[in-house]
Order: C-alpha cells, then sequence, then structure tokens
C-alpha cells in the first residue's frame, strides 16, 4: 500500500500508556472475568440486545459504562504504526466525505483511540482481547495495535493492507451509524429470537465488510495507493476472522447458527463485492437473499 507523502488524520487519540493491565479482562472495579462469564456475557448480550461491552461492565460490577478517558494526546512522530494508522483513517476521511458530499449529505468523522490493554468507552470499559471494534455512543474506533502482531501470526494474514482492512472495517461501523442502519438493527435485536439476532449481526458485519471494499475502490481512484498483492492481503484477512476460520481453530468444529460476523468465503465475497462495485447500493446485505 503507497503510503508515501500522505497527509496523516487529526483524529487521533493515543491512549497507550495510560489504562491498566493484566492478565483477562479486567473491567470496572477492578475486577477480573473468566473466558466462562466472558461467554456468557456475549450470549446475554445478543439476548438482550445490548452491547457485549455493557453486559461484561454490569457483570464485573462496574455499573453502567462510562466514557471517562485521560487527556488526549497525539502518537509521537516516529511512531511508524501510528503514522501508519493515522495515514488509513485520512484516506478513509477523503472517501467517505466524498461519497457523502455526492449523495447531498455531510460526512462527520469519527476518532481513532489507540490504546493497550483496557480503555473506557461510552459503549463500556474496552478489551484488547476483543480485537479492534467501533462505539457508536462517542463514535470512535478502538484499536490495540498489538492486534495486528496477532493478525499476522496467529491468523497468518500479514500484509499492511490487511492492516489497512481492519481500519476500513471499523470506519464501515461509523459509516453504519451515520445512516441509521445501527440503530436500526438494535431497536430489532430485542425483538427477535437469538438465532434471528446472530443473522441481523452477521448482516451488519458483512455490511461493513463491503463498505471497507468501496472504500478501497475509491481510494484506488482517488490516490492510486494499491500495490500488487494489496487485495489478495485484505482478502486473506477477511477470510482468516470468518467465524468459520475461527471456531475451527479454536475447537476444530464450526456451529453455523453461532455464527455473528459471516463465514470466511461470506467476508471476502462483500469485501470483494464492495471493491468491484465502489457503490453502496451493492452492500445492501439486508436485502440479500444469499450471503
Amino acid at each position: 500500500m503507497r503510503t508515501d507523502n500522505e497527509r496523516e488524520s487529526s483524529n487521533i487519540e493515543d491512549r497507550r500508556g495510560s489504562e491498566g493491565g493484566g492478565g483477562g479482562f479486567s473491567l470496572g472495579g477492578g475486577r477480573n472475568l473468566g473466558l466462562g462469564t466472558i461467554v456468557v456475557a456475549f450470549v446475554a448480550s445478543w439476548a438482550l440486545g445490548m452491547n457485549p461491552m455493557t453486559v461484561l461492565s454490569l457483570l464485573s460490577g462496574g455499573g453502567a459504562p462510562t466514557s471517562q478517558s485521560a487527556p488526549a494526546r497525539a502518537p509521537a512522530a516516529n511512531d511508524v504504526d501510528a503514522r501508519f494508522v493515522s495515514v488509513v483513517l485520512a484516506d478513509t476521511e477523503d472517501v467517505w466525505r466524498d461519497i457523502f458530499k455526492q449523495a447531498g449529505s455531510q460526512y462527520r468523522e469519527p476518532k481513532l483511540v489507540l490504546f493497550s490493554g483496557a480503555t473506557p468507552t461510552a459503549c463500556g470499559t474496552g478489551q484488547a482481547a476483543m480485537g479492534p471494534f467501533y462505539c457508536p455512543g462517542d463514535e470512535k474506533v478502538y484499536i490495540d495495535l498489538r492486534f495486528y502482531q496477532e493478525l499476522r501470526d496467529r491468523y497468518q494474514a500479514p500484509g499492511d493492507f490487511a492492516q489497512a482492512y481492519v481500519i476500513a472495517h471499523e470506519v464501515g461501523h461509523h459509516v453504519q451509524n451515520l445512516l441509521g442502519t445501527s440503530g436500526k438493527v438494535d431497536a430489532l435485536r430485542g425483538r427477535t429470537s437469538p438465532a434471528q439476532q446472530n443473522q441481523l449481526s452477521v448482516r451488519l458485519e458483512l455490511q461493513a465488510d463491503c463498505y471497507a471494499g468501496v472504500w478501497a475502490n475509491h481510494a484506488q481512484k482517488m490516490r492510486n495507493i494499491i500495490e500488487a498483492g494489496d487485495i489478495e492481503e485484505a482478502m486473506t484477512a477477511a477470510a482468516a476472522v470468518g467465524d468459520d476460520s475461527i471456531q475451527m481453530a479454536a475447537r476444530g468444529t464450526v456451529v453455523p447458527e453461532s455464527f455473528t460476523h459471516g463465514s470466511a468465503a461470506q467476508r471476502t465475497r462483500w469485501f470483494q463485492n464492495g471493491f468491484q462495485s465502489g457503490n453502496l447500493n451493492q452492500c445492501n446485505t439486508f436485502a440479500a437473499n444469499a450471503l
């Protein structure tokens, strides 16, 4: 991915070094949660139509989610990894600002928070173990940059464009929030069965993958950022974090009805739909008969 001489976003908030670490999921009140509790929390979140981090925060005894955080600061100028995500974020800003403008609307830029271990968000306490995530409550993308090492080593998905895909996917959730899609899905979750809730989640995630592809399409047209092998890197990353890939690696079996993000094939297919078309109308996963 070509990033030389590209502008960096001013919407970066560096909290690394300002949070406590520790093993397990350390939430409000300093209590660590075991894996069993975490699994229960995530199941309950879908059953109740609540954000998983909210449930985890309540189970930890930390009470309601908090959005308090340490004072924001910009990353150091010589921080290569932070500079990279800043450039990618800037690129998403330019692309989505242009797309929204063409649609007669105005794009509101999200913040990207760099953290280590754990950090407070408007959706509850965020944990590095959750991977990168987007919180609609404060319109911020959160990432512990050590996830990229895990993406490379554990998921066998190396490359800078694989890393860019991760940011673009989370920004895709921000776009869904601005367009009202996320709110509609959240409203439906409390009135549907757990299986239907999982399906809604899958469609929401696959649409974010498609939006990541739309970003790649427009970024290439605007600045010719894509190099040989970049799209393959993104496709590899999308496949690596498919529910079937993760379940097979973790326990040797696949349970499709428990999927919340989509299979490897689905995730790569929808990213490719967005990249090939560059059109948001081709990302309506909620109207698709087959994913």
